[in-house]
């Protein structure tokens, strides 16, 4: 017995800790949903205050009429050898209650914190551990009482919200049910044997509870009940004798009131021959050896859960990473291997192994031939505009045969709006790559933890990049500028070389009519007259073809100066730069750039925490349980 009760104790403790950890329900499985405890249910004035607290023997719990316990409360009771009882609330764990009239103030204080003073209910528990010689080690949880209607005050769904509150406690496996009936109530007609029926048919984990037995009428008696013959559970019913209201007006001793109780069945007529196992005290030792039972079955389970969670721990610790360590020269390795590891995600997007370096084949293979196709070469080619480069080219003297100035004019202004796409090229890649960065940085998981490094990586390759986008702004620019510099005699030869071909009103077309038409506008030139439509026409066709030719050059020259100077030496080069300061700086700069974020920080501690948790139970466990 001394064993499992240590088994129990450490059983509470586990419970506990996993409650402050905060490993108490939420998704899946946890050790608290495996970790055995015990419901107490009733309705409403059934009994159930009394009840515990003749359990704990200390009267500690609020009293009134209509609903009392408006939050459940989660009772753990610790047997210690000896010394002075106390209790803790979990939301107060520094603070040690030895008056426990103090404990049933704070108690309905913090109920009223949650739910006002109101009649409402909450299903935000309130943990409470008491600390005594006199108790057995268990885990008592108590539920508001069912009741059938709402009164003044209380919501509309006040019968079904707190069904629904206590169905969720008892409906788990762990669960064991306290199911308490007042005596002077048919048990048909007990709210809780009803609600542990639904959810425990086989009653295997059920305890039925009779109350008040003292204040039946004369002439009749519960023993039916007690005996099982009004309806059987798998275990016996225990009778129990409460304090009267005068008692507890009195504040009548919780062992005086335990030694009357004892008193009461030995001296009965009725329930004489039942007085071995009936009372508080019985309770308490019965609910205890069935607890120990259901350790005993369920340590199996529960070591494979610890050790399951235990794993996944030590997964998550590996994720978020492990603390970094005090020397300078391993802060320095940590910093130049995550810096290695976010270029190998932002050199992933780039060669296609995850996705938005597409995007800058993009930019090349439709924003920059949009943009070509959208400038205004059929304004600027107008025959109002060429005649008025073309005649101003002249100045005051005529071109004789040709306008060769006019020509070199107009291909030069028209070559100047290639700038505008070209520059656009530069900085659509330019944003891409920004954003590449953004996203790499963000899905460089090893550098999660380290905000203010994630900034200085962030700083130093934006700085990169707009060195690159500068030095590429200039190649491209120059590309324009050489194709101004330079033209591309051939090109008018070939045209002066083939005239250009004319259609007459019948549809055929006469090379004689195109040399007739030529000669007229020659002369015109040459004699200073107006210059005929047909001649400017020839001239911005001229212009228009050789910029077209331009227009081809530059849409393949483009793109290959943008990779050149910017995405090549992005993925050559983004954090040279950082790595030279890096190298340079002092242990304490080191440190701040591996300040952790708060949260993170905080994490991996509760992680840390919980991981001594469940191997301090495991160890405890397989101490204790297999001696």
């Amino acid at each position: 017995m001394a064993t499992m009760t240590s088994l129990i104790g450490l059983i509470n403790k586990i419970q506990r800790a996993c409650t402050v950890l905060g490993d108490h329900g939420g998704q899946g499985m946890s050790l608290w949903e495996v970790l055995p405890s015990v419901a107490v249910v009733g309705g409403q004035s059934s009994g159930k205050s009394s009840v515990l607290e003749s359990i704990v023997g200390r009267d500690f719990l609020p009293r009134g009429s209509g609903i009392v316990t408006r939050r459940p409360l989660v009772l753990q009771l610790h047997q210690i050898e000896s010394g002075t009882e106390y209790a803790e609330f979990l939301h107060a764990p520094r603070k040690r209650f030895t008056d426990f009239a103090a404990v049933r103030k704070e108690i309905a204080d913090e109920t009223d914190r949650i739910t006002g003073k109101t009649k409402q209910i909450s299903n935000v528990p309130i943990h409470l551990s008491i600390y005594s010689p006199h108790v057995v080690n268990l885990t008592l949880i108590d539920l508001p009482g069912l009741t059938k209607v709402a009164v003044e005050g209380q919501s509309e769904t006040i019968v079904s919200d707190i069904e629904n509150m206590v169905r969720s406690y008892v409906e788990k496996p762990n669960c064991i049910i306290l199911a308490i009936s007042p005596a002077n109530q048919d048990i048909a007609t007990s709210d809780a044997i009803k609600l542990a029926r639904d959810v425990d048919p086989s009653g295997e984990r059920t305890f039925g509870v009779v109350t008040k037995l003292d204040l039946m009428d004369k002439g009749t008696n519960a023993v039916d009940v007690l005996e099982g013959r009004a309806y059987r559970l798998q275990h016996p019913w225990v009778g129990v004798v409460n304090r009267s209201q005068a008692d507890i007006n009195k504040n009548v001793d919780m062992i005086y009131a335990r030694r009357k109780e004892r008193e009461y069945f030995e001296t009965s007529p009725d329930y004489g021959h039942l007085a071995s196992r009936m009372g508080s005290e019985y309770l308490a030792k019965l609910l205890s050896e069935h607890l120990e039972l259901v350790i005993r079955q369920r340590i199996p389970s529960i070591i494979a859960l610890i050790n399951k969670t235990i794993d996944e721990l030590n997964a998550e610790l590996d994720r978020i990473g492990r603390p970094v360590a005090a020397d300078g020269a391993a802060q320095l390795y940590t910093i130049l291997e995550l810096c290695r590891a976010f270029d190998r995600v932002f050199k992933e997007h780039l060669d296609g192994g995850r996705p938005g370096g597409d995007r800058i084949f993009g930019v090349f293979d439709n924003q920059l031939p949009a943009a070509l196709k959208k400038l205004p070469f059929d304004r600027y080619l107008s025959l109002k505009n060429v005649q008025k480069v073309v005649t101003e080219a002249d100045g005051y003297q005529p071109h004789l045969i040709a306008p060769e100035q006019g020509y070199r004019r107009l291909i030069d202004g028209a070559i100047s709006y290639f700038k505008g796409p070209a520059e656009a090229s530069v900085d659509a890649v330019h944003f891409v790559l920004k954003e590449l960065v953004r996203k790499s940085i963000a899905e460089t998981q090893e550098l999660k933890r380290f905000p203010t490094l994630q900034t200085d990586i962030a700083t130093a390759a934006n700085e990169a990049l707009e060195k690159f986008r500068d030095e590429s702004r200039k190649t491209v620019l120059r590309l324009v500028e050489m194709e101004s510099s330079y033209l591309t005699a051939d090109f008018f030869r070939k045209l002066n070389a083939e005239p250009e071909k004319t259609t007459n009103p019948s549809g055929k077309k006469s090379n004689a009519e195109s040399d007739k038409n030529a000669k007229t506008d020659a002369n015109q030139s040459l004699t200073g007259e107006r210059l005929s439509e047909s001649y400017l026409r020839r001239i911005g066709s001229n212009v228009n073809a050789y910029i077209a030719m331009v227009c081809d050059t530059l849409r393949n020259t483009i793109p290959k100066a943008v990779v050149y100077c910017q995405v090549r030496e992005a993925k050559r080069s983004l954090l040279s730069n950082f790595y030279a300061q890096v190298g340079r700086r002092e242990k304490e700069r080191l440190s701040a750039m591996l300040d952790e974020d708060p949260q993170l920080m905080e994490r991996r501690m509760q992680l840390f925490k919980r991981l001594e948790l469940y191997k301090s139970a495991r160890d405890d466990i397989d101490l204790v349980a297999w001696k």
